[in-house]
C-alpha cells in the first residue's frame, strides 16, 4: 500500500484516512525527488506533483475532488466545499461526502480528525509554530462550531519529528509549557510535539482511547521523507481523509 491507514479513523464507516510513505524505490526514481512528492514548493515539477495525486486518487477514490492548501505555519482554519488551492490556512474542516482533504508534511505533524456522527471531517498542518499559535484547538472550535461533538472525534497524530530529535532554540521553548521541553537529551532543549498536540486533544474532553498517536519518527524512518534530514531534497507525504457517510 503507498500509504498508511489510521486504525481508529478506517473503523469509521465511510471514512478513509491515511498518510503516504514516500515510496522512493517504486515511484519517479530518475526525479530529483524520487518517490510519492506531493510538494508543490519543492524541486519536483508540477506534472510529477500532478501525476501522484491522481494516483493516490485512484487508490482512494477516482472522483478528483482533492482539496490542498499552501500551508503557511500559521492557526487560520477553514470550512471547505470545493476542491482546490486554498492560500493563507493550515487546516480545514469540511461536511461534504467525496471531498478528500489533504495535508503535506515532512516533519511537521498531521492530524486528522473524524465525527462520523455528523459526517465532519478535519485536516490540521501542525510544525511548531502552528501547534504554538493554536492551530488545532482553532480546529475543535470550528468543528464544534459546525456540529460536530467533540467527544465522538477520532483523532490521528501522524509521524513527526520526535522529541529525541526535535533540537530548538530558547525562543521557541518559551512558546510551550515547560512540561513539554526536556532538557536532559542534549545542550539545547527538545520539544515533545507529538505530546504536546495530545494534550491539546485531551483538553478538549477528547478520551485517550479515541487519539491514535503514530510513534514513528520522520527523521529517524527512512519510508517517510525529512525536511530535517534531506533539505532541499526532501518530498512531501500527503496525509489526508475523506468520507463517504451521508
Amino acid at each position: 500500500m503507498i500509504y498508511h491507514p489510521p486504525k481508529l479513523l478506517n473503523a469509521l464507516p465511510g471514512i478513509s484516512a491515511g498518510i503516504t510513505y514516500a515510496n522512493r524505490d517504486s515511484y519517479n526514481t530518475s526525479e530529483s525527488i524520487r518517490g510519492l512528492n506531493f510538494g508543490e514548493n519543492t524541486n519536483s515539477s508540477m506534472p510529477v506533483i500532478k501525476q501522484n495525486l491522481d494516483l493516490l486518487d485512484h487508490e482512494i477514490s477516482d472522483n478528483g475532488n482533492i482539496a490542498l492548501a499552501d500551508q503557511i505555519h500559521g492557526a487560520c482554519v477553514s470550512l471547505v466545499s470545493e476542491s482546490g488551492y486554498y492560500t493563507g490556512i493550515d487546516g480545514f474542516i469540511t461536511k461534504r461526502n467525496e471531498l478528500l482533504i489533504g495535508i503535506k508534511v515532512a516533519d511537521c505533524a498531521a492530524i486528522l480528525l473524524a465525527d462520523a456522527t455528523t459526517s465532519i471531517v478535519a485536516a490540521v498542518h501542525a510544525g511548531w509554530r502552528g501547534a504554538a499559535a493554536g492551530v488545532l484547538p482553532n480546529t475543535l472550535n470550528l468543528m464544534k462550531k459546525e456540529g460536530a461533538d467533540l467527544q465522538e472525534l477520532m483523532c490521528y497524530i501522524s509521524p513527526c519529528i520526535s522529541l529525541k530529535n526535535f533540537e530548538i532554540g530558547e525562543e521557541v521553548a518559551e512558546e510551550f509549557p515547560t512540561q513539554f521541553i526536556d532538557r536532559s537529551i542534549g545542550a539545547k532543549p527538545h520539544l515533545d510535539l507529538k505530546e504536546f498536540l495530545a494534550s491539546q486533544l485531551r483538553d478538549a474532553d477528547i478520551k485517550n482511547s479515541n487519539i491514535e498517536i503514530d510513534s514513528r519518527c520522520t527523521i529517524d524512518d527512512y519510508s517517510f521523507y525529512s525536511h530535517r534530514r534531506e533539505r532541499d531534497k526532501a518530498g512531501r507525504m500527503l496525509a489526508f481523509i475523506t468520507q463517504t457517510t451521508n
